[in-house]
């Protein structure tokens, strides 16, 4: 068997969670094709077929689904063996996680602070905020809830925001209020744990309709399914927010109130590395609230950059 790389370990891991080439291709930040490159390489090292695909699905095969927590345990034995060295070297760099979405600046903010090393195992929100309080990062961006941050024992600075949408089928792209859409919960609480917590904070919040899937399509072609077979426009998750919608389905924004979702960039409560907390200041500096504190904009009430009511 020839040598695997981690780098192509890393692949197979990104693809086995988002079960899509194209995403799990975004994520990595490498283009599609050369991901389905690296997958066929690592199968033939293997000398196993770890996807079963077709032009519209893909799914672990049973050799897959029986390699992936291996490969996840000796991912992470590399990062610690990593790390570790760094810490002998006394030049270890900061380790930053990220869901799907990073400062466009990031290297340039960061180049005269400290070497950040952004780790490109892509997990959901509530996965990179637990690595962070177990220490396999220093840093992460994610989303989390002021419960979270009390738990982990992390703190977090507002890093980004993004505004959410709505899609639905037709020409009709007029602004929707939030209590006439659609959001969708996942019963894949693993990966979509962050999202459906958010989720029911909109429903119950703005009047939003929950409705309860189990086939992972929160995004993707199976969230446009779901808009296709919807009455009511569906809100958009942050996962989506730069995928380019079918021709048969429009962009509306939502109103009354707008919907915004927050990136925070959470550290360990206890941090003592100078090298961390000036990434933190070099990437959350300026006090920009990047929108979330305009009148008539909706967030969770237990998100940590959430203005107090009087």
């Amino acid at each position: 068997m020839a040598d695997v790389e981690l780098r192509q370990l890393r692949y197979f891991v990104a693809v086995a969670e988002e079960l899509n080439f194209g995403r799990a291709a975004e994520r990595l930040l490498i283009a599609g094709p050369s991901l389905s490159q690296q997958i066929k390489a690592l199968e033939r090292d293997l000398g196993v077929r770890l996807f079963d695909r077709d032009r519209r699905s893909v799914s672990l095969t049973p050799a897959g689904a029986a390699l992936l927590p291996h490969t996840r345990a000796l991912l992470e034995r590399a990062d610690d063996l990593r790390h570790r060295a760094g810490r002998l070297s006394g030049s270890r760099p900061v380790r930053l996680g990220y869901v799907n979405w990073l400062p466009a600046d990031l290297a340039v903010r960061t180049a005269e602070v400290a070497q950040v090393h952004v780790d490109a195992w892509v997990a959901p929100s509530h996965t990179q905020a637990e690595r962070v309080a177990a220490g396999s990062l220093d840093l992460a961006v994610c989303w989390v809830r002021n419960e979270d941050l009390a738990q982990r024992g992390l703190r977090a600075r507002l890093i980004g925001a993004d505004r959410l949408y709505a899609v639905s089928v037709g020409g009709d792209t007029a602004d929707v209020a939030a209590g006439d859409t659609v959001v969708l919960l996942d019963d894949d609480t693993a990966s979509w744990s962050s999202w459906n917590a958010y989720a029911e904070a909109l429903s119950r919040d703005t009047g939003a309709r929950a409705l309860r899937i189990s086939d992972g399509g929160v995004t993707g072609p199976a969230f446009f399914d779901h808009v296709r077979r919807s009455r009511h426009p569906l809100v958009n998750c942050p996962k989506g927010q730069t995928t380019s919608l079918p021709p048969d389905l429009v962009r509306r924004e939502i109103v009354a109130p707008e919907v915004h979702w927050t990136w925070s960039l959470v550290w360990r409560e206890n941090e003592s590395r100078s090298a961390v907390l000036e990434i933190a200041d070099a990437l959350c500096g300026g006090g920009d609230d990047h929108g979330i504190h305009a009148p008539d904009v909706w967030l969770p009430d237990d998100d940590p950059h959430r203005l107090p009511t009087a």
